[in-house]
């Protein structure tokens, strides 16, 4: 029998449980969404931040979701898949996830290289190699765990120093109220930025890995309470303030100030000297750096989980085959460094890319909770009514963002973005029509097909 509810458990009790959304939100409050932040500020000042709010709030409803199947089925996510409706889905999920995240794991390792090497001079390929062994002893030896606890450390600082920052860099209030307003500028570049923007929050990576830490934490339908309350500690509160307060503080101090074409993390750094001192490049490096240490250790979780469970392994660090997978995928996040070209740039792209992958997953979570044979009860209209809202929003800038990659012509990245987004949007029909019509004939279950 459980020792404590959690009804029982005092606000204390129910903070030091915090976890699997904290971890979720490392990775959401990682360089990538940092990068994006940056060049939204720098590119378009203010008249973004109505995409900043809404990824927080948007964040946490794809994070409750996946969290309330998890807690239903006491499952990951691929398991639930294959479960309910078969092998191939189970699969297309796998490729999905493992693509955006891997994309993700070379660029953020790219990034802490980088930085690495920006601050101490030493080449920044050896630096890769460096962090990729530090992963890979740190997560095969205490996997979700270890993780979860430079998670919250690591997270902690980073709002913290974005919100001081607030206090040095002036911010027009009546400019950033304008910003409110919903409007996506500058066309294609605009609809590339907002994409990553709210890339940062709603990811297939951070959806997908929620299942699976929570079922690493254990958690069951008595504590969706303190899920709910995991969720806005973590997603609304911390992720919402850090965005915000690192989306005001380089609006304020970027834009107009540097060349968004030839945005750098040393260019932008810069910028911030006649504001916040000589110590604002290194400043500004360490919050990079942190931030990458952080997401990677959460990211790296995520393709050895999808596939562990579809292979039904024991997804924990006691299976030596879940381990040397955990390993390998940190070792081979050494080819990042070896990438070309500025990170910022390649930063905001991670996101669109996870984008596109993106309402895919939310389509498979909203079916399933609306599944009778997947869960005992539905849930409510309000919550599906926010689901499909973060489903048709997540959609259409994953549609402008593709758009924009055809638009400036088809290169091997976005060739290749673009197949793959044909591939899951087909996929995403297939399964809407499926339940949809199953519905429509009366039955509360969604139709099985291979």
């Amino acid at each position: 029998m459980r020792q404590q509810t959690a009804a029982n458990r005092s606000v204390s009790e129910k903070v030091s449980a915090l976890g699997p959304t904290w971890l979720a939100g490392a990775i959401a409050a990682g360089p990538a969404t940092i990068a994006a932040l940056v060049t939204a500020g720098a590119s378009f000042g203010y008249s973004l931040l109505w995409v900043v709010v809404i990824s927080a709030l948007f964040g946490a409803i794809a994070q409750y979701l996946a969290t309330k199947l998890a807690l239903s089925t006491e499952e990951g996510l691929v398991e639930t898949v294959e479960r309910r409706l078969g092998s191939k889905w189970a699969w297309l999920l796998v490729a999905d996830v493992v693509l955006a995240s891997g994309f993700a794991q070379l660029i953020i390792m790219k990034t802490l290289a980088d930085v690495s090497g920006l601050l101490t001079g030493v080449d920044a390929r050896l630096w890769g190699g460096f962090w990729a062994i530090v992963l890979a002893i740190g997560l095969a030896g205490g996997g979700y765990r270890i993780a979860e606890l430079g998670a919250k450390v690591i997270v902690s600082a980073i709002v913290v120093a974005f919100v001081a920052s607030l206090f040095i860099v002036p911010t027009d209030l009546i400019a950033a109220s304008g910003g409110l307003v919903p409007t996506i500028p500058a066309g294609v570049d605009g609809a590339l930025v907002a994409a990553g923007i709210l890339g940062g929050a709603v990811h297939i990576t951070i959806i997908t890995m929620q299942t699976y830490t929570v079922r690493a934490r254990g958690w069951t339908t008595e504590d969706a309470g303190l899920a709910r309350f995991d969720i806005g500690i973590s997603m609304v509160a911390a992720f919402g303030i850090f965005s915000v307060a690192t989306f005001l503080v380089v609006a304020g101090a970027l834009f107009g100030n540097v060349d968004p074409q030839g945005l750098t993390a040393v260019s932008a750094a810069q910028a911030l000297e006649p504001i916040a001192g000589g110590a604002a490049q290194s400043l500004f490096l360490a919050g990079l750096l942190g931030a990458a240490v952080s997401t990677l250790g959460g990211n790296t979780l995520v393709p050895p989980y999808v596939v562990a469970d579809k292979l039904d392994w024991k997804i924990d660090v006691s299976d030596s085959r879940y381990r040397a997978l955990l390993a390998a995928t940190a070792l081979l996040s050494a080819g990042g460094a070896f990438i070309g070209g500025s990170f910022l740039q390649q930063l905001v792209l991670v996101l669109a890319v996870g984008t596109v992958g993106t309402p895919f997953v939310l389509a498979l979570v909203l079916v399933l909770l609306n599944d009778a044979g997947t869960v005992p009860e539905s849930p409510g209209a309000l919550l599906n009514i926010g689901g499909i809202l973060v489903f048709t929003v997540a959609s259409v800038l994953a549609g402008r963002f593709i758009s924009s990659q055809i638009g400036s012509g088809l290169t091997p990245l976005s060739g290749s973005v673009l197949a793959f987004g044909i591939v899951l949007t087909i996929a995403t029909v297939v399964l809407l029509g499926l339940h949809l019509r199953t519905r429509l004939a009366g039955g509360n279950s969604v139709a099985v097909s291979e």
